[in-house]
């Protein structure tokens, strides 16, 4: 079981209740802005800002955030200046970790993960460490009770993706990056519900981890998770589909 694309979909389902408390819309808001500074407000030129309210608005942040979002990486608004920023390291069991941040405080931010690797068996590396496990790819996951499996891998083929794989009770749909937003047309147009669609590193080779280490390894990425500067977590683990019912049900 790929433990990397079940903790996008463990995510996916703990965004209803991040938006309850903020956190979520916080993390979005950031990344609308940085889209926004980098490309431009207008969401037709600019897929990366497109992508980032498409995101949002999956979660049904008010209008009002986004477009204050956009004007702040425009420059409309103050509070537009964050970095970006790619931490490498190892979990528990030696997996690779990678998160992916936005941040107003580099210093703050570098000691604040670093104590979140160390406080759960895990630690920090030199850039470049991991990367090279991992290739960017778009992302999708589709509920198997919800879809015709000959269908979504018909649909699937002619967008150009590279695959659907059948994973427990779900479809994992990856693609090129470019072709991403091709993909999620086709799905929609196709009226195939997502459970996560997002641009992520997926791990070349996912290596096997025992179910201590699979549950260590989660709880760090739920830890990493919850800081308000980080996006993504990555990690190239896999674990059991029972462990990570029960490791997600902890969560």
């Amino acid at each position: 079981m790929s433990g990397h694309s079940h903790w996008a979909s463990i995510k996916h389902k703990k965004g209803a209740v991040d938006a309850k408390r903020g956190k979520l819309f916080s993390k979005l808001s950031r990344a609308i802005t940085v889209a926004g500074r980098q490309g431009g407000g207008d969401p037709e030129m600019n897929l990366k800002l497109r992508y980032a309210i498409d995101a949002a608005r999956a979660v049904s942040m008010p209008k009002d955030n986004i477009e204050r979002a956009i004007k702040k990486g425009t420059g409309e608004l103050e509070g537009g200046q964050l970095d970006e920023l790619v931490y490498e390291g190892y979990g528990p069991g030696g997996v690779a970790i990678m998160a992916e941040l936005l941040t107003d405080n580099r210093t703050r931010t570098a000691s604040e993960v670093r104590k979140l690797m160390e406080a759960h068996n895990g630690k920090l590396g030199q850039t470049g460490c991991v990367a090279y496990l991992f290739k960017r790819k778009g992302l999708f996951t589709v509920d198997a009770r919800t879809v015709d499996e000959e269908k979504l891998i018909e649909v699937v083929l002619e967008s150009g993706a590279d695959d659907a794989k059948r994973e427990g009770e779900m479809f994992q749909v990856t693609c090129e990056p470019a072709l991403f937003q091709k993909v999620r047309d086709a799905l929609a147009e196709a009226r195939i519900a997502t459970e996560v669609a997002e641009l992520s590193n997926i791990p070349a080779a996912p290596i096997d981890v025992d179910p201590e280490t699979g549950r260590k390894v989660l709880k760090l990425m739920d830890a990493l998770d919850d800081h308000e500067d980080v996006q993504h977590v990555s990690s190239n683990f896999n674990i059991s589909e029972e462990v990570l019912a029960q490791a997600a049900a902890q969560l």
